[in-house]
């Protein structure tokens, strides 16, 4: 006799009243939630060294920056993930009145992990695609240096790509610049 595994849908209400009660971080789409793993010392570097060097750029602007706990929703899709860096300028868009739930995200990027890589370049892109601020997105390999930025404005997404640890991102939807170097300032492969 086989016994069938019953999978339970949740509403988008009930995944965040869940959520915001969880002492660990969820993704949620479709109806599915999707427990999100720790991350490695290198994810964890290269996630405050982008952050830290995108909020020194934009301390005086209208801008913020935010990293690994503001959940991110593409409306169109009903996806909600938490990026490992989100940057919003002008007046930020909050699902609700808890603000949490960042819905106007200019910049986002995500730091690759064997886990993760073939998700966060595909189907979770497809998804990004969705979200109509959206300018700029960006891929950090953890196991070597590798930088990708995906851009958009008025047109197709285009890709620039670098190995070299003398490069500089270009950020050019916020004004900020980035030394390859700098990203992986600590890291060591």
């Amino acid at each position: 006799m086989s016994t069938a595994r019953q999978t339970h849908y949740l509403t988008p209400e009930e995944y965040l009243a869940m959520e915001r009660a969880s002492e660990i971080r969820h993704q949620y789409f479709d109806g599915e939630v999707f427990a999100m793993s720790g991350a490695s010392r290198a994810h964890n570097l290269i996630v405050g060294n982008v952050s830290r060097a995108i909020g020194n750029q934009i301390v005086n602007r209208p801008c913020e920056v935010y990293q690994t706990d503001m959940r991110v929703k593409v409306s169109a899709s009903g996806l909600y993930t938490y990026p490992d860096v989100a940057v919003v300028c002008g007046e930020p868009k909050f699902e609700d009145s808890f603000v949490d739930t960042l819905l106007s995200p200019l910049v986002l990027v995500e730091v690759l992990s064997a886990s993760t890589e073939d998700y966060d370049r595909g189907r979770k892109f497809v998804q990004y695609r969705q979200i109509d601020s959206l300018q700029e997105y960006v891929l950090i390999a953890q196991d070597r240096q590798h930088v990708e930025r995906w851009s958009r404005s008025d047109g197709p997404w285009t890709l620039w790509e670098t190995d070299s640890v003398d490069a500089v991102v270009e950020l050019t939807s916020i004004d900020c610049r980035i030394d390859v170097s700098e990203i992986y300032a600590k890291v060591q492969f």
